[in-house]
């Protein structure tokens, strides 16, 4: 199993706005060959930012990968646009390789 997070700083007040493009767009997933679960996560919230993490469950990272380089990879991240200002800088990626 392979879990596929990035971690993104959204700046204070544009939490709905980041939720809603998130809620709303398609993400083109379910068909992709390996991919099993997907969840948007609320970390804690400063004065300078909240803290959100994309989860996603893959059978291995070769799926993952694969993903990446798909259509259906540019069709979800074609609606990833935000007004500016919403992203405090690049998400940050970290991939993990299940061991236990």
């Amino acid at each position: 199993m392979f879990i596929a997070m990035n971690r993104f700083q959204i700046s204070p007040g544009s939490e709905d706005t980041f939720e809603t493009l998130w809620r709303n767009r398609e993400s083109h997933l379910d068909d992709v060959p390996g991919f099993r679960d997907f969840h948007l996560l609320r970390g804690p919230s400063s004065e300078t930012s909240t803290l959100y993490a994309s989860h996603t469950v893959w059978d291995d990272r070769q799926s993952f990968e694969a993903w990446t380089e798909s259509e259906a990879f540019r069709k979800a991240h074609a609606q990833a646009r935000a007004p500016k200002g919403t992203y405090l800088g690049h998400p940050q990626f970290e991939g993990f390789e299940a061991v236990l």
